[in-house]
């Protein structure tokens, strides 16, 4: 199993945010994490890749424990987050480097090229972060986040502000990464997860 949440709950002060979620993803399953705004989705995700922790219950990513063991879950997950924070004044390729060195990537060139030409970011990839479009910077933020080629893809609104073009562009990039990996993301878009997802799991109040 890549994800098991077990009886899940958050509280922001007096406000419930998560109450008692638990759900599981099997390996190499594509699922659409759904809710209206405020259900807890980024929350979830965030408990999931280690950016939070949950005021009770438990998470599993691979095995290993979000809480005792979140180094070892940082290694085998990728992460989007719903803002893409990107360092808008590095170039393309040079931000790549930089978390290519966060994760001790050997090889670095080669797997900088690889994720480029992937993501299609090759006519791109000499310019700043911060002259790029929406739908580019998704890329590089999916770029970055299967850099270090992890078992599991956690996806927060991986399409939010994107054009027509750019939507089928960025949906048929997560369907191919989707064949080899783990994917969870969350949308509102439905048409989204007909077209890419396995399953749904809904969460709501």
């Amino acid at each position: 199993m890549s994800i098991k949440v077990d009886h899940i709950t958050k509280y922001y002060g007096s406000q419930t945010a998560l109450d008692e979620v638990s759900f599981q993803v099997a390996s190499g399953e594509v699922v659409g994490f759904l809710g209206p705004n405020g259900a807890g989705k980024s929350t979830m995700m965030k408990i999931i890749t280690c950016f939070i922790q949950a005021s009770s219950g438990q998470a599993e990513v691979c095995g290993f424990d979000v809480n005792k063991q979140s180094f070892e879950v940082r290694k085998r997950i990728g992460y989007l987050p719903e803002h893409n924070p990107l360092y808008l004044d590095m170039y393309v390729k040079e931000y790549l480097d930089f978390v290519a060195r966060i994760h001790k990537i050997k090889n670095r060139k080669a797997r900088i090229a690889e994720m480029i030409e992937k993501v299609g970011l090759t006519k791109e990839q000499k310019k700043k972060i911060g002259a790029l479009s929406k739908g580019y910077r998704q890329r590089v933020g999916l770029a970055q986040a299967i850099i270090h080629d992890p078992e599991v893809l956690i996806l927060d609104e991986p399409t939010s502000g994107l054009d027509p073009n750019q939507l089928v562009d960025i949906r048929s990039l997560i369907q191919e990464i989707g064949k080899t990996k783990t994917v969870m993301l969350s949308t509102h878009i439905m048409q989204e997860v007909e077209a890419i997802c396995n399953r749904v799991i809904i969460i709501n109040e």
